[in-house]
């Protein structure tokens, strides 16, 4: 996350609700009493995929679909309703597994999305609904009873503690003894509470339900008993979770007379769980006990007594007005137990998991709802009092712990609560307020990464409660800088959420107070879309904010006291580029103080300080280049420059401080000038030269970039035709419109440096991928006068060097080191296309500079590499293609030569206007073996196919294997359509690769590979039917059965031996196959001998060869190959 947040797309209705109901009344339709056949399967997990994945885009905005549930849930119950009856009238409509999968998943997708409590209103609920339930969950050869349905079983638990809930008496089911009714549904349930999924939270409902009812109160009674005896004891993980969920929801639902006279009982066991270390390891068990006892503290005090404000918000005259007022306090008894639950529900506070201090948050607001003026105001002070537990020895926030995290976030969750249920007290607002201020910015580094962010969510939350539960009044002294501070957070903050929460809390107050300066204006800059992306709301939104004179100051001491020294250096870079924004707004007052602040930075310790303060000057100095210029500019300049002189040799030139080297060669890049230049090493800063030469020679990347961008500046500064030699990276800066006499050499230089067999670079990958990279760059800076600087003979030598380097398969200690060089080639050849044809009208014989077939087999060569193995190739390769996808043709006659062929057919398979990227190879080979439609890319994209299929990476091998197959078995065996492809062509060509190539194993077997995945996937059977076929076929058994024994490559002998078994299968060539196979059997490898045997075994046990093979499968199985 370098320049932007990755955001999720926000929708404002459900748009797909048309096709996504197509899709479910089709997959209803399934008979849930047929098992599917394969082609079926394929059918239903395709419907079904569709709609968990539409499901899930909405995950996060589920609420979307609420007015549209009850047309969607209804069915798919009804389904499950109808096949239950129908099972338990006829026990042999077992129904389909696979199917009943696909449903019972269908409906927990919908609970996952918006929740059981919503879905199970759309549950059916009548009386005669419970046998329905029971009998099918309970049936020994129903789908509920196998262990794979988990899903099926939680619904259906689901559905039961619904029908519990129905107020009829469980006694007019009982057809033998009395109460036999509840006693199956107690067995059932509770047969189910010690699982480890989702039927242990079903179980819970479902018995919390059933416990609640007016005729089960004694089962509730035994079942506590029960519970007593088994947590002290040796129970499970798994049975106290449940059994604690199942007092929980009693405990929060449960009738008054049920529980009141077991609350003793209820403190005991939560001390008996204390004493078992294990079980107080598991968050669940803590967060439940944290629950059960809140609410045995909600249950020991009567309801709302204490001061509750009520707030009144109407229409006047003159605009909104609010109105408070207080209702009566009763006078009541506090029993001594509630203090004992506060103060375990205070430690819990201090969990380390956030669920659990959460529900400890909520329990600490509730009981302190309920509890009288002076003992809630006790509760807020308290909860005040956890920060400052990790505070009072520390100089600053930064000084505090990182085990302070989960206190603050803690206290700061109930401050939150509290305020929320109007129990602040308007004399706790100041320290309130004070305390969530400090918290907006809690931000600890811990490694290599921070801690803090749920503290800084949580903090936004509790301010945003107060603009909705206080008086303006008591608002009043404090707005000024609640507004500062929200505003500073809703823009610098590093993550989307706490910008986002900040500007929520900033809109409330605006909203409910008009307190705060130019509200309804800055709240415009600030809102939830200004603030969702961090490049956006750094270099968009803050400038505008300081505009408004109240929050400048605020705003630009963020930045260089916090942003500047934040642990991630991509906010360090975006907080000076948002500095250089605002000090525009008045550079001759804001600019030396920024300076001199910077400056302080740079005689830090800390090296992310030094970075901070370093970039910070960089982009000041491009402020004043914006402002100044001649003799004032290059005065600032020198003035900048000399502070590099506060930075030791030992900290720019050390190995482990790149990030400040690179910096400093930034600056340097910005702010050298010729006078400094010729003073040389009696400039202010003597050893800038060395740090440039440094930053040339380290093996940093970013670092000789920087490095070379300093040289491209001094290049156009002074004279550099007397240079010998120049790197790769700095040959694309230089100013060739000013120095044209070094181009020649340049492009020599380059053409040299990447050849990988005799040029100067053969051993250093890094040199060559620089001198690829510098190519495109070259051609930029050059091409307004392209036939002035280069020759056609040029253009030709770097696009054929290009292609070349599409080739390089380079391999050292690293891995495929050849792939940087591939990657730097597929951008230089998109980068060089895009700019020869967006100039095409002004270069004099364009065609002879872009050839439209050479163009096409740059195109043919990025689609290869598109397809190849490497995941992040693919992704460099697909928006290099995509984005020559879109491109214009460019502006000369004929421009339709250089279109890419069939585009539209290319367009609708890549331009999907979805995220999702050529890396994901699930999402890309099914569409990149339909590119073998198009004849002119069809060899380099067969090539790739090949490549990918001998990938020894599971996530690329399968997805490619199995578009592969299904592709070729969509073939005809001949065609005569254009461009179609056909089975005989597709197997003549893989097989006359391999022949070409027949001494390359690295070619060899994965073509090897690829015919045994196709063979395995049946896809040549039609080449029986022709005689072309048969001759292919061997053709290919000639190659593979060739000289067995003189092959040395294992892999390339299994390759071989598989194919000749699967050949087996075709009548024309079974006799051959079967006189070639004892060369394998009887090899000189033994493992060689082995994989025969146990592939042949197998083989003939699966095939159908119309023979009897049992001797043939005995002598596989006893001799010791």
């Amino acid at each position: 996350m370098a320049n932007a947040d990755t955001e999720r797309k926000i929708f404002s209705s459900f748009e797909r609700y048309e096709e996504f109901s197509k899709a479910q009344t089709a997959l209803l339709q399934m008979d849930l009493t047929k098992e599917p056949s394969k082609d079926e399967q394929v059918e239903d997990h395709t419907l079904y995929q569709k709609l968990v994945n539409t499901l899930d885009e909405y995950q996060e905005q589920s609420y979307l679909l609420d007015p549209y549930l009850e047309k969607l849930v209804t069915p798919v119950v009804e389904r499950l309703r109808s096949h239950a009856k129908e099972f338990l009238s006829d026990r042999s409509h077992r129904g389909s597994d696979f199917r009943m999968w696909r449903l019972s998943m269908l409906l927990y997708s919908y609970t996952k999305c918006r929740g059981y409590k919503t879905i199970i209103r759309f549950f059916p609920h009548e009386v005669a609904d419970l046998w329905t339930v029971l009998g099918y969950l309970d049936a020994e050869n129903g789908c509920a009873q196998n262990p794979e349905q988990w899903a099926l079983r939680y619904v259906l638990l689901l559905w039961l503690s619904l029908v519990c809930m129905l107020p009829f008496h469980l006694s007019q089911f009982d057809e033998t003894e009395n109460g036999h009714t509840a006693r199956v549904i107690e067995h059932t349930t509770k047969r189910y509470l010690s699982n480890a999924g989702l039927e242990r939270e079903g179980a819970a409902i479902a018995l919390s339900h059933y416990y609640m009812r007016q005729d089960t109160s004694q089962q509730f009674v035994e079942f506590f008993e029960w519970s007593k005896e088994t947590i002290p004891g040796n129970a499970s993980l798994f049975t106290t979770i449940g059994i604690l969920h199942v007092l929980c929801e009693v405990l929060k639902s449960g009738p008054l007379k049920l529980v009141r006279s077991q609350l003793p009982d209820f403190m005991a066991l939560t001390n008996a769980l204390d004493a078992r270390e294990t079980l107080m390891n598991n968050t669940l068990i803590r967060k439940f006990k944290t629950k059960l006892i809140s609410r045995v503290g909600l249950r020991l005090l009567p309801g709302r007594v204490g001061v509750l404000r009520v707030k009144a918000r109407f229409l006047t005259d003159g605009g909104y007005s609010q109105q408070f007022h207080v209702e009566q306090e009763e006078d009541i008894d506090v029993p001594e137990e509630v203090e004992a639950v506060l103060d375990q529900l205070f430690a819990a506070l201090q969990d380390k998991d956030t669920l659990v201090r959460w529900s400890a948050a909520k329990g600490v607001a509730r009981i302190a709802e309920r509890l009288p003026t002076d003992l809630a105001d006790q509760v807020l002070e308290t909860v005040l009092g956890h920060f400052a537990i990790h505070s009072v020895t520390a100089a600053s926030l930064y000084d505090v712990p990182a085990i302070a995290e989960a206190t603050w976030h803690g206290a700061c969750l109930a401050c939150a609560e509290m305020t929320r249920r109007g129990i602040v007290p308007p004399e706790r607002l100041e320290g309130l307020v004070g305390w969530l201020s400090k918290a907006l910015y809690f931000d600890l580094r811990k490694g290599a990464h921070s801690v803090g962010s749920n503290v800084r969510d949580a903090s936004a939350y509790g301010l945003w409660a107060l603009a909705r539960s206080q008086e303006i009044s008591s608002l009043a002294p404090l707005a000024s800088d609640l507004a500062r501070h929200l505003v500073t957070v809703s823009l610098y903050d590093r993550e989307v959420q706490i910008r986002r929460a900040a500007s929520a809390g900033f809109q409330e107050f605006v909203g409910r107070t008009s307190l705060f300066p130019h509200g309804i204006d800055v709240l415009r800059k600030t809102d939830f879309y200004a603030v969702g992306i961090r490049r956006n709301s750094f270099l968009l939104a803050a400038p505008q904010v300081a505009e408004h004179i109240e929050y400048r100051p605020y705003l630009l001491d963020h930045l260089l006291n916090v942003t500047l020294r934040h642990w991630d250096i991509s906010m360090r870079r975006l907080g000076a580029q948002s500095l250089r924004r605002i000090c525009l707004t008045d550079i001759s007052m804001l600019g030396p103080e920024a300076i001199q602040k910077c400056v302080k930075l740079l005689q830090a310790n800390d090296n992310s300080d030094i970075h901070g303060g370093l970039a910070g000057l960089t982009e000041l100095t491009m402020a004043y280049e914006e402002i100044l210029s001649g003799e004032m500019l290059e005065s600032k300049k020198r003035e900048i420059w000399k502070y590099l002189s506060h930075i030791p040799d030992s900290t720019l030139l050390g190995p482990r401080n790149e990030i400040v080297t690179t910096a400093a060669c930034d600056l340097m890049t910005q702010t050298i000038t010729s006078q400094e230049i010729k003073l040389g090493a009696k400039s202010s800063v003597p050893n800038w030269s060395k740090i440039v030469e440094y930053g040339l020679k380290h093996r940093n990347r970013a670092v000789q970039e920087s490095a070379t961008a300093t040289i491209g500046s001094m290049s156009k500064l002074t004279d550099w035709t007397h240079s010998q030699r120049i790197l790769g990276c700095l040959l694309g800066v230089i100013d060739y419109d000013t120095y044209p006499t070094c181009l020649p050499q340049s492009i020599r230089a380059l053409l040299e440096g990447v050849n990988r067999l005799s040029g100067p670079f053969k051993r250093n990958v890094e040199a060559r991928q620089a001198c690829f990279e510098a190519m495109p760059i070259v051609l930029r800076n050059t091409v307004a006068h392209l036939s002035y600087h280069l020759t056609v003979e040029d253009i030709s030598s770097i696009l054929d060097a290009l292609l070349d380097g599409l080739n390089d398969y380079s391999v050292d200690e690293r891995g495929d080191v050849g792939s940087w060089i591939r990657i730097a080639c597929v951008n230089a050849l998109g980068n060089i296309a895009e700019t020869l044809m967006a100039r095409a009208k002004h270069i004099v014989h364009f065609e002879s500079y872009l050839p439209p077939l050479k163009y096409h087999d740059c195109i043919g060569g990025i689609l290869k590499q598109g397809v190849e193995r490497l995941d992040n190739v693919r992704q460099e390769s697909g928006r290099t293609f995509t984005k020559l996808l879109s491109l214009s043709p460019p502006d000369v006659d004929n421009s339709d030569r250089w279109i890419i062929h069939r585009s539209e057919f290319l367009q609708g398979l890549f331009v999907t206007g979805k995220e999702t990227g050529w890396n994901d190879a699930n999402w890309l080979f099914p569409k990149a073996v339909k590119i073998l439609d198009v004849e002119t890319y069809r060899k380099p994209v067969l090539l790739g196919l090949i490549t990918s299929v001998g990938s020894l990476t599971d996530s690329t091998h399968r997805p490619v294997s199995a578009s592969l197959v299904s592709y070729v078995r969509s073939l005809p065996l001949r065609t005569t359509e254009p461009h179609r492809y056909d089975l005989l062509s597709i197997a003549n060509d893989l097989l006359d690769y391999a022949n070409a190539n027949s001494a390359a194993n690295s070619v060899v077997i994965p073509v090897f590979q690829v015919f045994n995945i196709l063979f395995d996937g049946d896809a040549f059977r039609l080449l029986e039917e022709a005689d072309e076929g048969i001759q292919f076929l061997r053709r290919l058994f000639s190659m593979v059965s060739r000289y067995p024994g003189r092959i040395k490559n294992i892999k390339r002998l299994h390759q071989s031996m598989k194919v000749v078994v699967h050949l087996l299968s075709f009548k024309g060539l079974y006799k051959s196959c079967v006189e070639a196979l004892p060369n394998f059997l009887s090899h000189q490898y033994p493992n060689v001998r082995s994989d025969t045997a146990e592939f042949l075994y197998i083989s003939l046990q699966s095939m159908d060869f119309v023979r009897d093979t049992e001797e043939a499968e005995n002598v596989l199985l006893e001799t010791e190959w």
